[in-house]
């Protein structure tokens, strides 16, 4: 290649990274949203198509409590435990206890439902403090469709490894609101160390799960809220993602 197509192609690719790295989605202004349009919102947000977001739409804060308090959001949490489950079900487990399913903890194992709907589900700025209070409680609720998806895999014979965005400080108090949640006999527990302070979760997860894959283990499955669980490098063979229009993390 010489000098002239080189620049060329540098130029090129710098512009296509500005222009994917750019926020262009301008969302409507507040006296264009109702009712239909949060509903229409939260099927973007979890579509990916919202891109990063801070907070919920002001006018659709009714809607999403609603949504999380309600019977929708069990029942959508539902349908993608039974998708995993069938998916498992179809999964040659090899015996040698390296097939593996990831699961995530936040809104994916554990319920934060109690704790958002004293911040307004969303509808405020997070607050890594009063939350970090919250983690310490130990006092997250399992999500009903998760706990049942766990047991089968284990059943199964599925080996499962937690990876979550907690900090390693938090280890104690994870490790007791999963057992007081019914939750036992995981592999491995990964938390952010003093060197993941900083990454983006798309980032320390992928890493953790590459080095998974070094060790020999075979990620099966993945489940997560967010798609930063899921996405990245060194993915499971099939991800499954649970609803969630109270928060995006990058």
């Amino acid at each position: 290649m010489d000098s002239v197509a080189r620049l060329t192609f540098i130029l090129l690719f710098t512009w296509i990274g500005q222009i994917s790295s750019e926020s262009i989605i301008k969302l409507p202004s507040e006296n264009e949203i109702s009712g239909e349009y949060c509903d229409s919102w939260r099927l973007a947000v979890e579509t990916n198509n919202v891109g990063s977001w801070n907070q919920i739409p002001a006018n659709c804060v009714d809607f999403v409590a609603e949504y999380m308090i309600g019977g929708r959001y069990k029942s959508d949490c539902d349908v993608v435990g039974k998708f995993s489950s069938e998916f498992a079900k179809r999964v040659a487990i090899g015996g040698d206890g390296k097939d593996a399913w990831v699961f995530d903890i936040d809104e994916t194992l554990l319920s934060n439902v109690p704790y958002y709907e004293s911040v307004g589900f969303g509808s405020e700025i997070f607050n890594e403090t009063s939350f970090n209070d919250w983690v310490n409680l130990a006092d997250a609720p399992a999500l009903p469709a998760s706990l049942n998806l766990y047991r089968k895999l284990q059943d199964l014979g599925f080996t499962i490894f937690l990876l979550t965005g907690r900090s390693e400080h938090q280890r104690n108090a994870t490790e007791a609101n999963l057992l007081f949640a019914g939750y036992r006999n995981w592999e491995r527990l990964i938390l952010r160390g003093p060197s993941d302070q900083g990454k983006s979760a798309t980032n320390f997860k992928s890493e953790k799960r590459e080095e998974l894959i070094t060790e020999g283990y075979r990620i099966h499955g993945s489940s997560g809220d967010q798609w930063s669980d899921l996405w990245g490098f060194a993915v499971a063979s099939r991800s499954f993602k649970l609803p969630n229009p109270m928060y995006f993390i990058a």
